[in-house]
């Protein structure tokens, strides 16, 4: 055993399951979390809003594949990193997010004290997987370690922990080696395979779907594609777990008419690690009328908007890795032929109804991708030129490419999103495209990129107002309000945050105004007004 105090346990515990960067604002109530956490050798990064650094320890997640971890002080600290904690949750983007709480003797009594909530506790369980409040050292340890394993296996989703503040420096032993637990991974059954294995040998059509739950499994997803001969397709929120310069790849095009109607009338279609709700679909039809194969290491997804016919309860590499033994083995796969004259058929049926829906984001993105390295990380937000444009335009080599907050929606995301992918991938380019109305939201997290040193392109598609919501009331018949807002001069702030500001004069010039940026030692805002 081994003597420390919760605090220090708390820090401890992050350095022995492998953290290496933490975002946090000191506070009040959390500097004996502060007074280890400069020992420890990890790298603190000090956002200028609670809420961005939630959203760049998500954007590290999402591409470093470790967990992203965010200090705050109670109270309000905490509450203003919800909406970053929500946009975890809705997406399966494992994040851990560590506050102080009031003491133990006041709990759930209001007595008018700094940072009072009438239940912080519960206020953060509404939004995370999982919300655990710890006392000693020994329950801090056991409670990192609890929290860190179950992100080993199934389905990966924020945590909060919560140190009641007079007790943040209480003494106790914890165990000297206290080693990260290792579940075993959730294998598929036997019987479940070979019922899948037949129904996909027994089809003529066949379409995958994927979801980022199939984000460590491009390898397995790849040779049953292959094997199969059959088009891929991903949600946005999946987009790169197959990569996209493939001949069967048909990119993130769930809700497209063109893919959905392959969809529809395969004989048999593999969802795998896909919830495929409205935020994905955006009201477009998902019904099949073939036999469903559903593989999710959550249980509750298998019949979650689309009923399955054969469901596999599993990792998704285990499940992939089994289909494609069994079709191997039995011969089951023999005389199927591959169908890429069927997908660059819909790949142009589809890329022509995207670009009939919205031409100038085809233009950004044929002068953007043109110049940047194919490698580059897109980090978008709940903009137009992202789910109308990147989403569709960027061929992305590998998950992660393209960062962008599907089912929560959120504005805001980003720029500290930049920061979090820049931290996470140092010698990858990163770049932000977003609209005006999103950047207003977090555009102080520009000065954490200049405090960082970061080559970040800040690429701003000033629309002058929420685009998409003014659409919206036009469509309604409503007369547009609260939609036409002023911005700010984007280049001269830029320059003002210590950075540097470029305005643009056509679309034309885009290209090579974010390649001259990836060059620079400090971030810019490049504007484009259309």
């Amino acid at each position: 055993m081994n003597e420390s105090t919760t605090s220090k346990a708390i820090i401890d515990g992050l350095t022995h399951n492998g953290v290496e960067v933490v975002f946090g604002i000191p506070g009040t109530h959390n500097l004996p979390l502060y007074r280890h956490l400069g020992f420890s050798g990890i790298r603190h990064v000090t956002p200028r809003h609670e809420q961005g650094g939630g959203y760049a320890a998500d954007a590290y997640s999402r591409t470093s594949g470790l967990p992203g971890v965010v200090i705050t002080t109670s109270g309000p600290g905490l509450t203003n990193v919800v909406t970053a904690a929500a946009t975890a949750y809705a997406d399966s983007v494992p994040m851990l997010i560590i506050s102080p709480g009031p003491p133990e003797d006041l709990l759930s009594r209001e007595q008018g004290r700094l940072h009072e909530m009438k239940d912080q506790r519960a206020h953060m369980d509404a939004v995370v997987d999982m919300a655990l409040r710890v006392r000693t050292p020994g329950e801090a340890a056991h409670a990192i370690n609890d929290i860190f394993s179950a992100w080993r296996v199934g389905r990966t989703r924020p945590a909060y922990i919560e140190i009641p503040i007079d007790m943040m420096e209480t003494p106790g032993e914890i165990p000297v080696l206290l080693a990260p637990h290792l579940p075993t991974p959730i294998r598929p059954r036997s019987t479940q395979l070979r019922s899948a294995a037949k129904a996909i040998a027994q089809a003529t059509s066949r379409v995958i779907i994927l979801g980022s739950g199939a984000r460590n499994a491009e390898k397995e997803v790849t040779a049953l594609a292959e094997l199969l001969g059959c088009p891929v397709v991903t949600t946005v929120n999946g987009k790169g777990c197959f990569p996209e310069q493939h001949g069967l790849s048909l990119g993130a095009s769930i809700k497209i008419r063109g893919a959905l109607d392959l969809i529809n009338d395969a004989d048999v279609v593999v969802i795998v690690g896909a919830t495929l709700g409205d935020a994905e679909l955006s009201g477009a039809q998902l019904k099949p009328r073939g036999s469903v194969v559903r593989i999710d290491a959550g249980y509750g997804q298998l019949d979650l908007n689309v009923r399955a016919t054969h469901k596999i309860w599993s990792e998704a590499s285990l499940a992939l890795a089994g289909l494609v033994e069994i079709l191997n083995d039995d011969h089951l796969s023999e005389g199927v032929s591959e169908n890429v004259e069927i997908v660059t058929q819909t790949r142009a049926r589809i890329s022509k109804e995207v670009l009939d829906k919205s031409p100038v984001y085809a233009r950004i993105h044929d002068a953007l991708l043109s110049q940047i390295p194919p490698d580059t990380i897109i980090v978008g937000d709940s903009a137009q030129v992202s789910y109308l444009g990147t989403a569709f335009h960027l061929r992305a080599q590998r998950y992660g490419q393209f960062l962008y907050p599907t089912r929560f929606a959120t504005l805001g995301y980003g720029i500290p999103g930049g920061v979090g992918a820049s931290l996470a991938a140092p010698t990858t380019s990163v770049m932000v495209l977003i609209g005006d109305g999103g950047a207003m939201f977090t555009i102080q997290e520009f000065a954490t990129a200049v405090d960082l040193g970061l080559s970040l392109p800040v690429v701003i598609i000033n629309n002058a107002g929420f685009e998409e919501i003014r659409q919206q009331m036009v469509s309604a018949g409503i007369d547009p309000l609260g939609v036409d807002v002023r911005v700010p001069d984007f280049p001269l702030l830029g320059k003002a945050l210590g950075g540097e500001g470029v305005l643009l004069k056509s679309i034309d010039e885009l290209g090579s105004a974010v390649r001259d940026a990836l060059q620079r030692s400090v971030p810019t805002i490049i504007e484009l007004r259309i």
